[in-house]
């Protein structure tokens, strides 16, 4: 929807009044920093820190514990959900726990680690990704936000990958710390993969996802449109879709529903652009069409041509006119 992922998650903490936020980064820290700046934009004080060396899940929290005091909020910074942190928060005093994790209950577990629970939400132990259906205890899923007693992450090695997921956790359950599983059912996705995410810009354009972030945009007619749209007669945009500043919709094109388009994308006249999300500059020929696919910034798309479901595009890409990617 043309925001970082990590404005949402910035946006949830500062509802749930969690203002003092860190990274833990080490990857592409400055187009991090490009997007997100200090924060104050979205209400919060952000601070970066930065890993010399990749350390895991847990050593990166690790990294950061020294600026963090009393409990403290852990979120997987590629998940996308408007869990209610106020109720998980009060859920964790209540028990006493010094870990609390918030739990999804999945159809299908296999892809994620699952967390086995006593009745009264104790945990009792963890089972990483099963693979075979005997190794399927549960349908409760870690689901990547945490409370942690933040003393309790000196318990990390801070010289060595660890992850807080095979690691840390199992470890500081073995030895009787309090910790509890909180099982609720919020919106939730992991984006994690070109369709997740696809499918999350379209859970966010049917209003699936209770944000605080408006979409970005006037509203119109159901769909979003930036600064200097420029739609040409005859050319139609079905609701809900989201148009980015200085966008250009050709004559007879169709645009949506569930189409996300980025700043400064020209779509020629005739295309038509269907549950796809396109990044900046794309440029989309007359008569293409394109359907619940990504589209990385700067692409060209020649005329006639057809993009099909689930093809994703890298930055830069050129389609020839009339080429088929089904």
């Amino acid at each position: 929807m043309n925001r970082p992922l990590l404005a949402y998650q910035l946006a949830l903490l500062r509802q749930h009044g969690v203002t003092d936020v860190i990274l833990a980064c080490s990857y592409r820290v400055d187009d991090v920093r490009a997007a997100l700046g200090d924060g104050s934009s979205l209400g919060t004080r952000l601070r970066y820190v930065v890993e010399d060396v990749p350390r895991g899940t847990g050593g990166g929290v690790r990294n950061a514990a020294d600026l963090a005091r009393g409990v403290v909020f852990v979120l997987n910074g590629d998940v996308l959900t408007d869990a209610d942190l106020t109720a998980m928060r009060a859920f964790h005093d209540a028990r006493g726990s010094r870990v609390t994790i918030f739990l999804r209950a999945v159809e299908d577990p296999r892809p994620f680690g699952l967390v086995e629970c006593a009745p009264d939400g104790r945990i009792r132990a963890f089972r990483e990704k099963p693979t075979t259906p005997e190794e399927i205890t549960t349908n409760t899923i870690n689901a990547g936000i945490y409370l942690i007693d933040a003393a309790l992450l000196a318990r990390i090695a801070p010289d060595r990958p660890v992850s807080i997921e095979r690691e840390f956790f199992p470890s500081v359950v073995a030895d009787g710390t309090p910790c509890f599983g909180w099982l609720a059912e919020p919106y939730w996705r992991d984006i994690g993969n070109p369709a997740a995410y696809r499918d999350a810009q379209h859970e966010l354009l049917d209003g699936r996802v209770r944000s605080p972030l408006a979409p970005p945009g006037r509203a119109k007619a159901g769909s979003w449109l930036g600064d200097g749209v420029h739609i040409e007669q005859g050319a139609r945009v079905e609701a809900p879709s989201l148009i980015g500043g200085g966008g250009q919709v050709g004559a007879g094109a169709h645009v949506g529903p569930h189409a996300v388009l980025g700043e400064n994308c020209r779509i020629g006249a005739g295309a038509r652009v269907h549950g796809a999300v396109l990044w900046d500059d794309v440029s989309v020929g007359a008569d293409a069409m394109l359907r619940d696919c990504v589209v990385a910034a700067g692409a060209r798309i020649g005329a006639s041509a057809e993009i099909g479901p689930g093809v994703t595009l890298e930055a830069g890409a050129v389609v020839p006119e009339r080429a088929r990617l089904p």
